[in-house]
């Protein structure tokens, strides 16, 4: 896997906070990205680990529109929309169709909010170049957008972009969570010859991309100004008690019921749709 596009590469690692002396705590969006994983259909290879889709920036203010998670999280950059965006595009998870040329490609992810929580029914609406690098202003061939599920997660089938002059090898995307701003950007491939020259790119954009089974799979996360409730902190307070629900608050210790089975929290979370207690063992253990 090619570090320009692994996420938490050195001193910003994703899985780990600074600590004193060798002491090393589990960041919260690990531990919800591997509860994620395990309940959703995510390839598993890449969407196990840290988050996927970020490298460390090189310099410049973070954007105000995509600030960072409370777990150092980098946020998702805005990029320009370019001149080929189409609205109103079908609604779809594949964009290939019968016949069409080009490398199959997958694309799989997350979308946070501010507190590194899954957010779901998110926008996601994707358009891009052909195998030859050329965009259809006609119809709606390689466009399409799809809404984020109960975990956050999203998946788009569709082929390798192509070149055209000027541009590195790129997915345009634009997101908006409901009632908020959309986000306008692009999403990279690593190790393209055209990253060095195009003026647009952006490394912190970049997906983790591996070859498999004639095709290739990517990952991205996205992370938007979605105000959330980070969950409970570190320290003693009041244990929610009774049966699991959605939108309650559990601090690590916390005991539950759910389908007449008793369960101890094992990290301070938010309840989502899709984390019931026996789904998700990374958040509960039973009793």
């Amino acid at each position: 896997m090619d570090g320009a596009g692994r996420h938490g590469a050195g001193p910003d690692d994703p899985g780990t906070e600074p600590g004193t002396g060798s002491a090393r705590l589990v960041r919260r969006k690990t531990v919800l990205r591997a509860a994620l994983a395990a309940t959703a259909a995510i390839p598993v290879a890449l969407a196990g680990g840290p988050a996927l889709a970020r490298t460390a920036a090189a310099s410049g203010k973070a954007p105000e529109l995509t600030p960072s998670c409370d777990d150092g999280d980098h946020p998702t950059p805005e990029q320009i929309e370019g001149p080929y965006f189409k609205p109103n595009s079908p609604q779809r998870t594949s964009l290939r169709e019968p016949g069409m040329p080009g490398t199959p490609l997958t694309v799989s992810g997350y979308v946070f909010g501010r507190a590194c929580l899954p957010v779901a029914g998110v926008l996601l609406d994707f358009w891009q170049a052909d195998a030859n690098g050329a965009y259809d202003n006609t119809g709606f061939r390689l466009r399409g957008h799809q809404f984020t599920d109960s975990r956050g997660a999203f998946a788009l089938t569709t082929v390798v972009p192509g070149l055209y002059p000027g541009r590195t090898r790129h997915l345009h995307v634009k997101a908006q969570a409901p009632g908020r701003p959309v986000l306008t950007t692009q999403l990279y491939f690593p190790d393209e010859p055209r990253n060095n020259t195009d003026t647009i790119f952006d490394a912190r954009l970049l997906m983790t991309v591996r070859d498999a089974g004639g095709g290739r799979e990517a990952a991205f996360d996205f992370v938007l100004d979605v105000a959330q409730d980070p969950g409970p902190g570190p320290g003693p307070s009041p244990s929610p008690s009774g049966t699991w629900a959605v939108g309650t608050a559990y601090r690590a210790g916390d005991r539950v019921t759910y389908a007449g089975r008793a369960y101890v929290c094992l990290q301070a979370h938010t309840a989502q749709p899709g984390w019931e207690p026996p789904a998700v063992p990374a958040l509960w253990r039973a009793a």
